[in-house]
């Protein structure tokens, strides 16, 4: 901003009075000899306050000493001199000392330090009740405070610390004596050299495109949101034709009777009783004055005699609560109709004349199937024909190479003289209910599926799908996994199932009971029209009647014939205990060289059995829903590598649980429902191996049990067994090795 600038409201900022132009007013005030810079008035002759410029600017007049002095003494003041500064009187008058003899003002170091002029009695009216300074006290004769009796300061006697203790400083070291730090050595920061960034090679973004060279997104193909069709609700009924709440008829509560209580009689007139000949608390005996009760007259529960032919009357609440839960969970259904196959009528069959390719029949060889199982020779020249097919097999007979080698034969077929794709979809998909079964059938199924060149991988949860998303983008022949992770990857678009010509379902009926009949339906919709549908399990009975009478055109359905107790290699056992001895009786059991599968109904129970097994020096793991997906497969491989000799797992593991050289399962917990007991019997015995099941249960579960092996036609004595029992021994096997050694 300019200095003269004036900003409004304000005054100039910065302004500096002796560089601004003098009014006509300021310039007659000049000193002699004082530019005259700046003339007064208005340039326009036409302005009021235009005046013409002159050499000489008109002097101002001003009051000589007499006229002054008139003016004082027309005003009745009588001039007098001041006493001002140590009563000096001899000042010149003010008149005579401002101004020299010209009438010019006189500078202030010229003018004399004389009398000035005071006002002496002449004072006007209006100051004459005003004190004089002159009859002002001086100070001089005030009276003087008296300070005799404060002590001098002089007088004060010296303060010593003489008395004082000196402190000691002569073992201290002297500091001119401490030996002075050299750092002759030490290299001067002056002398290092320079750090230089020359030889760094420089980052050349010559070939890097500019961002402004970059197409622009054109955005004029997309539609607007203004054209989409609007929504009409007009056929919607509007709010205010709704019946109010308030138009309702209000409930009356009149018509009903009115409960009368006069016939009931009064509390008051009610007899009071009598107490009077009831002893007093102090006439009473003492307790220690009692005479102690003897129980030695009462025989022992170990000496009891053991009924043998049911449960007690005390029990009868158990059992019959027992029997309820039973009605409601063991259903027994009806089983449809299926041809038995002999297995007399294939005993001479190969794998190469019911259709299988040299390739195949050479790994199936490999796997230890030199010949087919009855179940086998029945399904697969079905299956190679394209039809749909149910089969039930007891297991262990043998399902999984009896889908999964005409299956692959199917697909390699189909894709005879074609050129597999990368990342093409997949042909095949075998679902099963649980992880630990869709890890056996993979293991059965890659192998034979390697043999001609096909892929297979397995989709299941509790695993990250990071693995499984990557095979399906490099391509597959064939998908084994369960239900739930199946459904998520197709929802997720990570996962085309309209190509797939066949679809296996293992275990359908479990699956069914775990919940997964609604995703079966879903996923049987997305796949091709007119694939081929395949459903083997153990029992097969109308609980899958949904899935045959919608997806299934005229299935085969097939059975083993003959698959009885007095054929079968297992050999089934039930023990009655007291459940005080459990423990110590399920210890003797595993107490073994061979590997034994130990059955429980909760988590909780199959991990505090393992834990009481490795307390005893026996090797055990745990195998249950808790465990993440990688421990689950480490402890089902320990037992297989042979570094465990029991594994304690639950149901979830009781269709997953394949190893060969099982001989021993025992059941801790009673199943509930016979499906469960034969699928946990299964695990031994497989293959045409002999096997044993244990069947641990108490007196009060021992008629649910005998109704549960009736619906499973399997017919198994009920033995009574206490701790230490040659049974024991017998059924683990250590009497025999005793008796061989």
């Amino acid at each position: 901003m300019p200095k003269n600038k004036k900003p409004a409201g304000g005054r100039a900022q910065n302004f500096e009075p002796r560089f601004g132009k003098k009014t006509p007013y300021q310039d007659a005030k000049r000193r002699p000899g004082q530019s005259s810079a700046g003339t007064a008035g208005s340039k326009s002759p036409s302005h009021r306050g235009y005046r013409p410029e002159s050499d000489e600017a008109p002097r101002k007049n001003r009051w000589s000493a007499q006229e002054r002095a008139g003016r004082d003494e027309a005003r009745g003041i009588r001039s007098q001199a001041r006493d001002v500064r140590g009563g000096r009187d001899d000042r010149a008058p003010r008149d005579d000392r401002r101004s020299d003899a010209a009438g010019g003002r006189r500078p202030y170091e010229a003018q004399p330090r004389g009398d000035r002029r005071t006002f002496g009695d002449a004072r006007p009216s209006y100051r004459d009740d005003r004190p004089r300074r002159d009859d002002r006290p001086n100070r001089d004769d005030r009276p003087r405070r008296d300070f005799g009796d404060r002590p001098n300061r002089d007088d004060r006697p010296a303060r010593s610390f003489d008395d004082r203790p000196r402190r000691d400083f002569g073992d201290r070291p002297n500091r001119d004596d401490r030996p002075r730090r050299d750092f002759g050595d030490r290299p001067n920061r002056d002398d290092r050299p320079a750090r230089s960034f020359d030889d760094r090679p420089r980052r050349d973004f010559g070939d890097r495109p500019n961002r402004d060279d970059r197409p622009r997104r054109d955005f004029s193909d997309r539609p607007n949101r203004d054209d989409r069709p609007r929504r009409d609700f007009s056929d919607r009924p509007r709010r205010d034709d709704r019946p109010a709440r308030d138009d309702r008829p209000a409930r009356s509560f009149d018509d009903r009777p009115r409960r009368d209580f006069s016939d009931r009689p009064n509390r008051d007139d009610r007899p009071r009783r009598d107490f009077s000949d009831r002893p007093r608390r102090d006439d009473r005996p003492a307790r220690d004055d009692r005479p102690a009760r003897s129980f030695d007259d009462r025989p022992r529960r170990d000496d009891r005699p053991r009924r043998t032919d049911g449960p007690s009357r005390s029990n009868w609440a158990a059992e019959t609560a027992a029997k309820a839960h039973q009605d409601h969970v063991d259903t027994v259904h009806e089983r449809l109709q299926a041809e038995a196959v002999d297995a007399a009528t294939v005993a001479q069959a190969s794998f190469g004349d019911l259709g299988l390719g040299e390739n195949i029949v050479r790994q199936l060889e490999a796997l230890g199937a030199a010949s087919p199982f009855p179940i086998q020779a029945a399904t697969i020249p079905p299956i190679l024909e394209g039809k749909d097919v149910l089969a039930r097999g007891r297991t262990g007979s043998g399902k999984t190479i009896a889908f999964g080698a005409p299956l692959v034969e199917s697909i390699l077929r189909s894709q005879a003289g074609k050129r597999r794709e990368f990342g093409r979809s997949p042909k095949a998909l075998i679902l099963a209910p649980t992880r630990e079964l869709a890890l056996q059938i993979d293991r059965t199924v890659q192998a034979i599926a390697r043999s001609v060149g096909l892929f297979t991988t397995q989709i299941y949860g509790g695993v990250p799908q990071a693995r499984q998303v990557g095979a399906l983008k490099k391509g597959v022949d064939i998908i084994i996994g369960t239900p739930g992770r199946i459904e998520d990857l197709q929802n997720q678009g990570k996962l085309d199932l309209s190509e797939v010509q066949i679809v296996v379902l293992d275990e359908a009926d479990h699956m069914s009971e775990l919940g997964f009949l609604e995703p079966m339906q879903r996923i049987l919709r997305l796949v091709q029209d007119g694939a081929q549908k395949l459903l083997f399990s153990a029992t097969l009975d109308r609980e899958v009647a949904a899935l045959v009478d919608e997806f299934l055109v005229e299935p085969a359905v097939y059975e083993v014939a003959g698959e009885s107790q007095d054929t079968s290699t297992i050999d089934h056992r039930v023990l009655v205990l007291d459940h005080r001895d459990k423990a110590e009786i399920l210890n003797s059991l595993v107490d073994r060289d061979g590997k034994t599968l130990v059955f429980s109904r909760t988590r909780a129970y199959a991990e505090m059995l393992a834990e009481q097994f490795d307390d005893v020096g026996i090797p055990a793991v745990a195998l249950h829903g808790d465990l993440n997906q990688a421990k689950r497969t480490r402890n089902l491989q320990r037992l297989t590598d042979g570094k465990v000799r029991v594994l304690v797992a639950t149901d979830v593991a009781a269709r997953g649980i394949h190893v060969d050289d099982i001989d021993l399962v025992v059941q801790a917990d009673a199943p509930d429902e016979y499906k469960t007991y034969l699928h946990r019997s299964g695990r031994t015995g497989r293959a045409g191996r002999t096997g044993t099941v244990v069947t641990l249960v108490t007196r009060q579960r021992r008629r649910r049990m005998t109704e549960m092996l009736e619906r499973a036609e399997i017919d198994a004595p009920f033995e009574d067994v206490r701790p230490g029992d040659d049974l024991l021994e017998e059924l683990s096997g250590r009497q025999q090795s005793n008796v061989d050694a």
